[in-house]
């Protein structure tokens, strides 16, 4: 079967919640993260307040009827940085906006076929930021693939659960004056 990708924004995302939620568990139980219950109730509760962000942007894949891939992000205001990092970034990176990826995910027995590519490419798609960022456990393997993918490290950040996560970086490049 194909695949069917839908680009949504904050007035029509929510149709998406419920298999997002779900993806979510599936994804976030395998190591290094294994998120419980807890942890699944904290991201369906904070999924609406997301989605109401300025600039949110939610990509979904999905193949034989179920959800098997998502990113979505919203714009970080210039000035604006994670709240829970350890230092600032590069003057001229907390200076620009930036979109903030607060999920990319395909479902585990997915992986490899290039979905989270597509996922990725779909979501940078026509943004106006000049930087996209976001956090990563450097346990994961998806760490390895950020990197392979151009993602730098300009920091860390301590969250009063798990361990410290890698802030990203991957430079959009200048836009155009429109």
């Amino acid at each position: 079967m194909g695949l069917f990708y839908t680009t949504s924004h904050s007035d029509d995302a929510a149709r998406f919640f419920g298999p997002l939620v779900d993806l979510y568990e599936c994804v976030y139980a395998e190591p290094p993260y294994e998120e419980g219950p807890d942890q699944v109730a904290h991201f369906r509760d904070r999924l609406p307040g997301e989605a109401d962000r300025p600039g949110f942007t939610l990509v979904t894949v999905a193949g034989d009827s179920s959800l098997v891939g998502a990113a979505y992000g919203w714009t970080m205001s210039a000035g604006d940085w994670w709240s829970r990092a350890e230092a600032d970034p590069p003057a001229e990176i907390r200076a620009a906006a930036k979109l903030a990826v607060m999920e990319w995910i395909v479902h585990p027995q997915r992986r490899g076929e290039g979905i989270g590519a597509e996922l990725m490419r779909r979501l940078l798609a026509d943004r106006s930021e000049r930087y996209a960022t976001l956090a990563s456990d450097p346990r994961s393997r998806a760490r390895k693939v950020y990197a392979r993918n151009g993602w730098r490290q300009v920091g860390t950040s301590v969250l009063p659960w798990g361990p410290p996560t890698d802030l990203l970086i991957l430079d959009l490049g200048p836009k155009p004056i429109r």
